[in-house]
């Protein structure tokens, strides 16, 4: 089996963890693709040497034969490493070095567990909906597409205003600090934190999220995924931000942008005995009485 491992920096108390992995992969022969940068960085941690098959700095030099990605990190790592695999079919899973991490949801302690099924074949497969977007301007290039979300928020103190349509019906002007257009993956990110709702994965829908908005009676509205979203921003101070996932850019004011979903979708991979719902209780804790 080839996999492809790509990685940020961690702190000291990963360590036994990142040489338990490796020498799993090792143990059961993979040909391990590894990121340049953190190819290095474990070195300089482990003080051991691994024996890899290939080392990668970009997506130019990426092995698309890899039979797997692996995203050591937080979802931050998981989102940087998606356009390494997603117009090649390579499934992805993420092993969660940091705190929360929907994405990123193998936990440090069931990395030998999980990888043993990985590497005797035991899982399955489920792809999640990806959202894009196109405006004039040509903004993030061929990265113009979001697995968790797609922002338009204010570069100043300043509010900004933005109209909205879908499937060229008018749906509101938005008086706020900004908008998000959410997937289901994203439901539980920066939507879940306006008050946004949690969507389970599959269900055909988009979340639009006001942060902070003038009309307190603007609320998130689900629409399904089939949905042509427009927005047209106008800011007086004559810029706003637009984020697709981690990254971010500066724009002028009168802009507008099309939403909508993407035609390719990302393939997780998924293990035995793991599903959302498990994930949600895990992570928000339901159910455990923090008072004790």
């Amino acid at each position: 089996m080839r996999i492809a491992v790509y990685g940020k920096t961690f702190n000291q108390g990963f360590r036994p963890y990142i040489t338990e992995l490796l020498d799993v992969l090792e143990e059961h022969q993979t040909q391990l693709v590894v990121y340049k940068p953190f190819f290095d960085f474990i070195c300089c941690e482990t003080c051991k040497e691994y024996k890899i098959y290939k080392i990668f700095a970009g997506i130019e030099d990426y092995d698309k034969s890899c039979d797997l990605m692996v995203s050591i990190g937080g979802d931050g790592t998981f989102l940087e490493s998606i356009p390494f695999v997603i117009h090649n079919n390579t499934p992805i899973i993420g092993i969660n070095s940091g705190r929360l991490g929907f994405l990123a949801n193998i936990s440090k302690e069931n990395i030998r567990k999980a990888f043993d099924n990985i590497l005797e074949r035991h899982y399955g497969f489920e792809y999640r909906t990806l959202i894009e977007f196109a405006n004039p301007s040509g903004l993030f290039g061929g990265l113009n597409y979001a697995l968790n979300d797609i922002t338009i928020f204010k570069g100043d103190s300043n509010m900004i205003n933005i109209d909205a349509t879908i499937n060229d019906e008018f749906l509101n002007t938005y008086w706020t600090d900004g908008l998000i257009i959410s997937t289901p993956t994203g439901s539980t990110a920066y939507s879940l934190s306006v008050g946004g709702p949690i969507v389970v994965p599959g269900s055909g829908s988009l979340i639009i999220a006001p942060i902070a908005p003038h009309n307190l009676t603007v609320r998130p509205v689900v629409v399904p995924d089939t949905s042509i979203i427009t927005l047209t921003v106008h800011s007086r101070s004559g810029t706003f931000l637009v984020t697709a996932d981690n990254r971010t850019m500066s724009v002028g004011t009168d802009e507008s942008f099309v939403i909508s979903k993407s035609d390719f979708r990302l393939k997780l991979l998924k293990l035995p005995n793991t599903s959302f719902y498990t994930t949600l209780r895990d992570k928000l804790k339901w159910g455990e009485d923090v008072r004790n």
